[in-house]
């Protein structure tokens, strides 16, 4: 695995998929953080990005900074707390979009492998039978291709643990492409994983919120 500088990529203007005065969804690039990291060098991020144009914007949820796709920010402190209780319900539906390598043996199936921090490798999980915690994933076939010996699925985080989708897909011999901590990061120029639906009742106004953001592989 190489350890690149941080190189995140360049600013452009942000055009929400859905605003309001009490929240907005965006559709984060990949190679961007979700939120600052450690250091000078990694203070460049969607979320303060984002403050730049709507200073109110605040975290609820992440996404790995290799991954793109929709993300929920509220606006103000106290639709932050709503929205975490959204999250911390299941209340939100998440579908996300991703290319595995080889085909799988099944069209549809659930991974239910518990997962815990790899201590010794950090920032990686691992699957931990004894002391993780229970980490569920749905996922479907959409499509595989013979010459590159891959396949389009689609998945389901019913818990939200960190990497779930990254592991499991692994932990099933089907590991994303361009996965540079659990595959193997040649087969692609990035991290074929994108977060391509959201949806919601909105906590003010009871309407049902539907976001969704197209894959670009």
């Amino acid at each position: 695995m190489h350890h690149l500088p941080y190189q995140p990529p360049p600013q452009q203007e942000i055009t929400p998929v859905f605003l309001d005065e009490y929240l907005l969804v965006v559709d984060k690039p990949a190679g961007l953080l979700a939120v600052p990291g450690r250091g000078a060098d990694k203070q460049d991020s969607l979320s303060s990005r984002l403050q730049a144009a709507y200073p109110d914007a605040l975290i609820v949820h992440r996404l790995d900074m290799a991954t793109s796709g929709l993300m929920l920010f509220a606006r103000g402190v106290a639709m932050q707390d709503k929205l975490s209780h959204l999250f911390r319900e299941r209340e939100v539906y998440k579908r996300y979009e991703a290319r595995v390598a080889g085909r799988l043996e099944q069209d549809a199936g659930e991974v239910d492998l518990p997962l815990g921090r790899d201590w010794p490798n950090r920032p990686k999980q691992r699957v931990d039978m004894l002391e993780g915690k229970h980490t569920l994933t749905r996922y479907r076939l959409l499509d595989c291709d013979v010459a590159s010996d891959s396949c389009r699925v689609t998945l389901e985080p019913v818990t939200g643990r960190t990497h779930q989708l990254r592991v499991h897909l692994a932990a099933l011999g089907h590991p994303i492409l361009g996965d540079a901590l659990y595959g193997d990061e040649d087969r692609a120029p990035r991290l074929l994983l994108h977060a391509s639906e959201l949806r919601f009742i909105h906590p003010v106004t009871g309407e049902r919120v539907e976001c969704v953001s197209h894959a670009a592989f």
